[in-house]
């Protein structure tokens, strides 16, 4: 067998940063994001996002290995670890399993659909 070679059989990597086997759900949603243990907060591009973790963009990338959260839409701070950094996107391994469907619910509860967005019609000819 080569490097590229897969066997469905064997048993995933231990640190999870290589599992791939689960859904992804491919997205563009906003998130902030902050490395353990320090107070700047960033906003990112999530590009798809999965039960086990995030694939995002981020110019200049992250150390792998390194200890970040993300404030996901719908789920809050979801922390993990970066699995690999390249080409200004990373991969982040999450410590628990998530629900990605939170992130595509909507936003607004409110009772009410905002003027704005609203179908303007004209008034009917005679």
């Amino acid at each position: 067998m080569d490097q590229y070679s897969h066997d469905p059989l064997s048993a995933p990597d231990e640190d999870g940063a290589h599992n791939r086997q689960e859904s992804r759900d491919s997205l563009f949603l906003m998130a902030d994001f902050r490395v353990v243990g320090g107070s700047e907060v960033r906003p990112l591009r999530v590009r798809n996002l999965s039960a086990g973790g995030l694939m995002a963009e981020l110019q200049g990338g992250l150390e792998q290995g390194l200890r970040v959260e993300f404030d996901v839409r719908g789920i809050g701070w979801v922390p993990g670890q970066v699995a690999w950094s390249a080409a200004g996107r990373i991969g982040v391994a999450f410590d628990q399993q998530i629900d990605p469907l939170l992130a595509r619910k909507p936003v607004g509860q409110g009772a009410q659909t905002p003027t704005f967005v609203k179908p303007i019609f004209g008034r009917p000819l005679r």
